[in-house]
């Protein structure tokens, strides 16, 4: 009897171990190592039949690597992927549609759900979120006599508050903001109108051109932004710590960075031209097509979005922000409630104006052209009209319309 009790003992434990998952990870980095593994224990111990195996590879060679298992039919059952490439995987058919019950209402940010649908299925689940705030130097700002930046603000009041701030005498500039396919895109909807690559590209309109004016012209007309001589190799965000700049459009990862600054400093949703639009960053977690495992990859990936046990060491571990909605506020509340910058909320509102970017196949090769044609006119070797006509040119060409 004892014989076959401790039989059957063996074979139930065996059968819990039965599946076993393969999570393919690029967010999993070596600083946050033991977070993953911490996690997936706590996992593990709350599902005892699942297993999981975590595969890591470096973002610069994740995706070639993630595509080549598919194409060789030995996909993970579940792995990362961000938006840019994630179009490129659910057009092919790799992910598998998930059940509308993996995203309760209310439980993520509306943008960053939405961000992961293709054909109007979820195919993916949010895992982090970033996004592009105004940061503001109130020394600066005191000392202009202008009056900090609110979420009413529009590109002229920005231009306003940079002409006060600026002395490049002192080498004080009102302003830096990127002139880059990342700000351009954005820039672009602010303005109303945007860069559209689907069935019919649209780069060079009137919005789009009134779009790119405004981030060269602080450079070569308004001159209240640093060109690449007078910041002399300097990172813009190293001469906002350096309290160079009255204003940096940049990314909520900047926080932890600027903590130490010996000046006041705080943030503000970014302004906007004809509307608001926002720049999006987002990770989520998809499942094999292909998985023999699906409903087990299903639990894992449900986890990973939305387990309060993520998202807690997510934010004590300064590991990406979940994509969580304010509906979930007991979970951000440790975020919200550090010092700096204080006005944190502006993470989450910025979200109500999240736009995301133009994907295609050839995302890199677009971004290329893109870059090539905004840095023409910044640096004034074409104009505007010139480069956005180029670039117009280039990526009907790239993409054969």
């Amino acid at each position: 009897m004892k014989k076959l009790l401790t039989l059957a003992l063996l074979t139930a434990t065996s059968a819990l171990a039965q599946t076993t998952l393969t999570y393919s990870s690029f967010t999993t980095d070596a600083t946050h190592m033991d977070d993953m593994k911490a996690l997936i224990a706590a996992f593990e111990k709350d599902n005892p039949d699942i297993k999981v195996n975590l595969v890591t590879a470096p973002f610069d060679s994740y995706f070639t690597k993630l595509q080549t298992d598919i194409a060789a039919g030995s996909a993970p059952d579940v792995f990362d992927l961000n938006y840019e490439n994630f179009v490129t995987f659910a057009s092919k058919n790799a992910l598998r549609p998930l059940a509308a019950s993996l995203a309760p209402a209310n439980t993520f940010y509306p943008a960053a759900l939405s961000a992961f649908k293709y054909s109007g299925k979820q195919y993916a689940l949010p895992i982090s979120f970033s996004t592009v705030v105004l940061f503001y130097n109130k020394d600066l700002f005191d000392k202009a006599g202008v009056k900090y930046p609110t979420a009413s603000w529009k590109w002229a009041d920005v231009l306003a508050a940079a002409q006060k701030i600026n002395n490049p005498t002192a080498r004080v500039y009102g302003i830096h903001q990127p002139v880059q396919f990342w700000e351009f895109y954005k820039v672009a909807q602010q303005a109303g109108g945007g860069l559209k690559v689907g069935a019919k590209v649209e780069i060079d309109t009137p919005a789009n051109r009134t779009a790119l004016h405004y981030l060269v012209d602080k450079v070569r007309v308004q001159k209240v932004m640093p060109d690449a001589a007078e910041m002399s190799g300097v990172a813009s965000e190293d001469m906002f710590l350096n309290g160079q700049l009255g204003m940096l459009v940049s990314g909520v990862w900047m926080f932890d960075k600027f903590s130490p600054a010996k000046f006041g400093w705080d943030i503000a949703v970014e302004p906007g031209g004809a509307k608001k639009a926002t720049h999006f960053f987002s990770n989520a977690v998809a499942v094999s097509a292909t998985s023999k495992n699906a409903a087990a990859a299903e639990k894992w990936a449900k986890f990973l979005s939305s387990s309060p046990t993520v998202a807690s060491r997510r934010i004590a571990s300064n590991w990406e922000l979940p994509a969580l909605s304010l509906s979930q506020r007991t979970l951000i509340a440790p975020y919200l409630a550090r010092p700096l910058p204080s006005n944190r909320e502006a993470v989450f509102t910025s979200l109500q104006y999240a736009v995301t970017p133009p994907v295609v196949d050839q995302q890199s090769q677009l971004q290329d052209i893109v870059n090539q044609e905004l840095e023409a006119a910044s640096l004034g070797t074409k104009t505007v009209e010139q480069a956005l006509a180029s670039a117009q040119q280039r990526v009907q060409a790239l993409l054969g319309k």
